[in-house]
């Protein structure tokens, strides 16, 4: 499998894929650079000469569009296969750790066990809010697929 060798913000999700995730606020990556950044912000970033692909996702919330992150994130969930792709919010924790909650479920995870899997793979305070958690927990991967 192409991709992240283990290393800071590095998950392995159940299938194997791996993916990265970082606070912005923690300062430059460490390590080789992403492929493609995921960013989970309120407003859309600056460009930086790097692929980008921007998620709405206000600050302690749900995605402000959450058909089209679902997208998105089935999207990120594809690329992983063969390209290094990381997930990037404020803090690295609440935003970021939904994300990679829901990489959790396409990848194998039940939906109800994906906060508590991306916390112990993670981060153990990812997934911040109550409306984050109820909104991983009703997830349908097949919806999420059909989607797409």
């Amino acid at each position: 499998m192409v991709g992240w060798a283990p290393g800071p913000g590095v998950v392995e999700l159940p299938d194997g894929r791996r993916v990265r995730g970082r606070g912005l606020r923690a300062g430059p990556e460490v390590g080789p650079a992403a492929d493609v950044t995921f960013c989970l912000l309120g407003r859309e970033p600056a460009a930086t000469g790097r692929p980008i692909v921007w998620i709405q996702w206000p600050d302690f919330r749900r995605p402000a569009d959450e058909g089209r992150a679902g997208v998105q994130l089935l999207e990120a969930f594809d690329r992983c296969v063969a390209e290094r792709v990381e997930f990037v919010c404020r803090g690295g924790r609440g935003r970021t750790g939904c994300a990679l909650a829901v990489l959790a479920v396409l990848g194998g995870v039940r939906p109800g066990d994906a906060v508590a899997w991306v916390r112990a793979a993670y981060d153990p305070r990812a997934v911040e809010t109550p409306w984050q958690r109820r909104w991983i927990r009703g997830l349908d991967p097949d919806r999420l697929r059909a989607r797409h």
